[in-house]
């Protein structure tokens, strides 16, 4: 049966099941669309496919989620992915399918992408390899449950203790090195490791130590002889890798105990660099959006140097913008300013009919206080249904009260918390989970955060800042979105320092030092993607040209236009520009849209 064919059974079947009570739309509650227009969404053709990689994909992935990193791994997933991707080449779309045409570039673009992130994936670790010179030893005794083979406590015992032995081996072999920053080698050709495949080390070991206590646990108690014999050598190796994974923290990542882990990051290179554009159908070279964000900054200054001289501050937009900081609300004050912040962002959009706002969506939202330790790493706001808000605690100190009430002043959060919630993530999160979800797996920070700074952008246009204060506010973000641009590029070229991106957001937008460093942290310390932090204002920038072109060129109007986007689903922006279209894809499709023109 063909993939369109299965789809159209799919839907028929969703929909005569949903229709068969009948009385459910004469009975609707007020505020409870109707079930005619519930039903009469359609999907993709190729959404069930796109469910089942999707499907495919998670289990294989628990199914190797025991052994991180191992080269057996790597083989099976690769030889998923090839499957896959020959499948694709062999699945044939009709022609005036927009929707099936839109998935099959979406699904061929993402597979080639995870194989391209399996092979630098299997680079990574290889080069952390010579310092976990037992990892083999690792792998295998995790192998042992992963493949359901038979356990013998003797001789699991004996190589536990060989583990021991092999570890504590490599933490005198490096102890007795250079410590972190030293130059030259280890005097058998190896090179001196830096402190970042150091702290790949540090998090692969890691991996492979949560791992073996998940598997000792399997086994012990339940299994008498296991547990008698494989006991002691089991806390032997599980100590000697915690002694190691000191060892490396403190000599080669320069992490000493009870320290803060330094900004170390990873850099993906100019190759890594390529592929990510690629996947997200970005048809710029770095250096051109490095550019893009220099134009939006000029832009930024002279709006800034405007809101400042009707403040009375002159050309000073710094001390403009320091007086704008000191406008925060009182301790225990902020959630009411939110709240405000909330219902007027929805007022805004729903008066002027700019996107659609189901009642259930204003109704479920919630809010939720950070913790002063999440603060630290994410100095603002966060969200989602859930809004978790910046704020000062009684335990912190004075200087972290200080700051966290500046950064999160009444006016920078007026474009924070229209981010965080409606027109932004809430609305978008709702929407994707209704429409389109199979999409998730195409899910690209150039529409996720592009959409919510989108509103930021079209509410600016809109008057929605209606003091210099405001204005101001909203541009302290819009400059910070720029300032992302350009340290997260060039940090992952290889041209910026952790440091220097430090000081770049204070000296250049005006940031407080911790909230800088906060930043500096979460933006390659953490879990985000290479692009992520660059996606912001261009996915942004990406939206307000499909606005220009459609919503301006009087072919939609704004609700439609916002709410086509919100239904498409989650995807790189140049696939919702096709939909927008009309414009089925070709089959080896590759990106080309000049969404601002030339910028250098």
């Amino acid at each position: 049966m063909s993939c369109r064919r299965s789809a159209a059974l799919a839907v028929g079947v969703l929909v005569a099941a949903a229709l068969a009570p009948a009385s459910v739309a004469s009975q609707a509650t007020p505020g409870t669309p109707a079930l005619d227009r519930i039903v009469a969404f359609q999907g993709s053709s190729l959404g069930p496919v796109v469910d089942r990689f999707a499907s495919d994909l998670a289990a294989l992935e628990r199914r190797w989620q025991d052994i991180p990193h191992s080269a057996a791994r790597q083989t099976r997933m690769s030889e998923f992915l090839t499957g896959w991707s020959e499948a694709l080449d062999a699945l044939t779309v009709a022609p005036d399918d927009l929707e099936g045409g839109i998935d099959h570039v979406l699904l061929t673009n993402e597979v080639r992408y995870r194989r391209e992130l399996l092979a630098r994936e299997g680079r990574l670790v290889a080069e952390v390899l010579p310092l976990l010179p037992f990892a083999d030893e690792v792998v295998a005794l995790l192998d042992i449950r992963h493949f359901r083979n038979a356990v013998d406590g003797q001789e699991i015992a004996g190589d536990l203790a060989a583990l021991a032995g092999a570890v504590d081996e490599a933490d005198r072999a490096w102890k007795s090195r250079a410590p972190a920053g030293g130059a030259g080698g280890d005097g058998a050709g190896q090179p001196t490791p830096t402190p970042i495949t150091g702290l790949r080390a540090v998090r692969l070991l890691q991996s492979y130590q949560r791992a073996l206590g998940a598997w000792y646990r399997h086994y012990e108690g339940y299994d008498p002889l296991f547990t008698w014999w494989a006991k002691q050598p089991f806390a032997q190796a599980d100590a000697a890798i915690g002694r190691y994974l000191m060892s490396l923290r403190e000599r080669v990542v320069g992490w000493p105990e009870g320290a803060e882990e330094p900004i170390v990051g990873d850099p993906i290179g100019a190759d890594g660099m390529t592929a990510d554009l690629i996947r997200d159908m970005i048809p710029y070279t770095p250096a051109e959006l490095v550019a893009i964000a220099e134009r939006e900054f000029a832009w930024c200054d002279e709006r800034m140097l405007e809101a400042s001289r009707e403040l009375g501050y002159g050309d000073d937009w710094r001390a403009a913008l320091e007086y704008v900081k000191t406008l925060h609300a009182d301790p225990g004050g902020q959630p009411r300013v939110v709240m405000d912040l909330a219902r007027e962002a929805i007022d805004f959009v729903e008066s002027r009919d700019l996107v659609t706002v189901p009642p259930l969506a204003k109704e479920i939202w919630g809010l939720e206080m950070m913790s002063p330790e999440r603060q630290r790493v994410n100095p603002f706001f966060l969200g989602g249904e859930v809004i978790r808000v910046s704020f000062p605690t009684d335990e912190m100190t004075h200087e972290e009260k200080r700051m966290s009430m500046r950064g999160n002043n009444i006016h920078f959060s007026r474009a924070t918390v229209h981010h965080e919630l409606i027109p932004g993530h809430h609305l978008q999160g709702f929407m994707t989970e209704r429409y389109n979800s199979h999409r998730d797996l195409f899910r690209t920070p150039f529409w996720g955060e592009g959409w919510a700074l989108y509103w930021e952008m079209r509410l600016w246009d809109l008057g929605f800042p209606t003091t210099p204060e405001d204005r101001i506010g909203m541009l302290f973000w819009r400059m910070h979105r720029a300032a992302r641009i350009i340290f997260s590029l060039s940090f992952h070229l290889g041209e910026m320092t952790p440091d220097e991106a430090i000081a770049f957001l204070v000296d250049r937008v005006g940031h407080e030092p911790a909230n800088a460093t906060a930043e500096v942290r979460r933006s390659f310390n953490g879990s985000y993607s290479p692009l992520y932090q660059a996606a912001y204002m261009l996915g942004g920038l990406q939206i307000r040209a499909l606005h220009e072109q459609l919503v301006v060129g009087g072919r939609m109007s704004e609700r439609d236009f916002h709410d086509t986007i919100l239904k498409g689903g989650r995807m790189p922006i140049e696939m919702v520009r096709a939909r927008l279209l009309g414009e089925v894809p070709a089959r080896d499709f590759r990106a080309a849209w000049r969404f601002y023109g030339d910028p250098l």
